[in-house]
């Protein structure tokens, strides 16, 4: 079982607590739309890695069996500790170049493209991330490092860098210091010219302060969160895509030119490009992309939020017992959830018959298949589901899910 699945409860409680918290103390950081865009994010990551994120750890079993240098026992703790701290340091140089080098920021940037920083953003993960990742790692499988514990600080990693996003916790003394810690991180989050490639660390922010890429927070400078280039969307798809796409632009622009060299090379420039600097960027005049989202379309995006949670919950759970072609089939159903939510939310003129179809296509198919992948639903559970799905579709009939022609044209 992929432990994500026990995790996903956790994260969504403490979101409700931050967003409780954050109301009482008037601290305005959540943006529904942009929320349900960093879940949507992060369901589209935790899917396609049920297809490479096996690949990966097995090439770190492989590796491991072939060519460990010495057995390491996995019931010492310092094996562990040891294995954390070097996970940690391979970690901030992977992170590092994820923000250096234009392939690698291509999957990064996801991450960095929510302009608000809450527990959510935290989810908001790439879906080509893994892709790249994981050959950095193997080093650890040479050294010796059994694949029971390296899966285990590799999941610790992760987990401790859900809290740090959050700008309800502040500076921590001593803490931050020795540790990544949220003032730590908003710096990273930021756009601010001294935010810029900064403290890279995941769970120890010594690294950040051995290398020179420490930076604190500013408290007379408030950190102003995303990229250079926004995204300006709610698709997550898109989101995953867009500078993936100008890099092959980009690419064969130059390969036209008869500029090979070039057309390799723009996959390993710095995002700012070769001898570039980062330009000067004034804070103030930075604007958050808001297509003016009716409350009546935001409530609806978090019904539909709550019953395709359930069942992408239900696909990482069931993944690795699924046949290839029925673990496709419901990973599409996965991906059209998030896309027509995300139209919809922009004001698409395609998206109210887009989403209705997908509502009937979706609730057909649970209610008169017998089997919803594997599982068999109950007739109150089908009833439940055909009520939702009336209710949703009436919604949607009566006009209530309407976006201004202005909303529109924003986005």
């Amino acid at each position: 079982m992929n432990p994500i699945v026990y995790a996903i409860p956790v994260f969504m409680a403490s979101i409700l607590l931050e967003i409780v918290i954050a109301r009482w103390k008037r601290v305005p950081t959540y943006d529904i739309p942009d929320a349900l865009t960093s879940l949507h994010f992060g369901t589209l990551s935790q899917t396609i890695g049920a297809f490479v994120k096996v690949l990966g750890f097995g090439l770190y079993v492989a590796v491991y069996e072939r060519w460990h240098a010495v057995e390491l026992p996995t019931d010492a703790w310092w094996v562990w500790v040891a294995a954390l701290v070097v996970y940690d340091f391979i970690y901030y140089w992977i992170h590092r170049f994820g923000h250096e080098v234009n392939c690698l920021w291509a999957a990064h940037q996801v991450h960095h493209s929510s302009e608000y920083y809450n527990l959510s953003t935290a989810l908001r993960q790439s879906s080509t991330g893994a892709v790249v990742g994981w050959p950095f790692y193997l080093v650890m499988a040479v050294a010796g490092v059994p694949p029971l514990v390296f899966g285990v600080v590799a999941l610790i990693d992760l987990l401790y860098q859900y809290w740090v996003h959050t700008e309800l916790v502040r500076k921590l003394g001593w803490f931050d210091r020795v540790f990544v810690s949220p003032s730590n991180h908003r710096v990273h989050h930021g756009q601010n010219d001294y935010c810029i490639d900064r403290n890279y660390g995941g769970i120890f922010i010594i690294w950040d302060r051995l290398f020179g890429t420490f930076q604190e927070e500013r408290d007379e400078e408030p950190v102003v969160y995303g990229i250079r280039k926004p995204l300006r969307s709610y698709n997550a798809v898109w989101g995953n895509l867009h500078v993936w796409k100008e890099l092959f632009t980009n690419s064969w622009q130059a390969l036209r030119r008869g500029n090979a060299s070039g057309a390799i090379s723009v996959f390993f420039a710095p995002p700012a490009g070769w001898g570039q600097h980062v330009e000067h960027l004034d804070t103030k005049t930075v604007v958050r992309f808001d297509t003016a989202t009716p409350r009546t379309v935001r409530m609806y995006a978090l019904v539909q939020y709550g019953v395709f949670s359930l069942y992408a919950t239900h696909f990482i759970a069931v993944a690795p017992e699924l046949s290839l072609g029925i673990r496709l089939l419901y990973a599409g159903v996965i991906a059209a959830g998030a896309l027509s939510v995300g139209w919809l939310l922009e004001g698409r003129k395609f998206a109210l018959p887009v989403e209705a179809l997908r509502l009937v296509a979706l609730g057909s198919a649970f209610l008169l298949l017998p089997t919803w992948f594997g599982w068999v639903p109950t007739p109150q559970v089908k009833m439940a589901v055909l009520a939702l799905l009336a209710t949703s579709l009436a919604w949607l009939g009566v006009g209530l899910v309407k976006v201004p022609e202005e909303a529109r044209a924003s986005s």
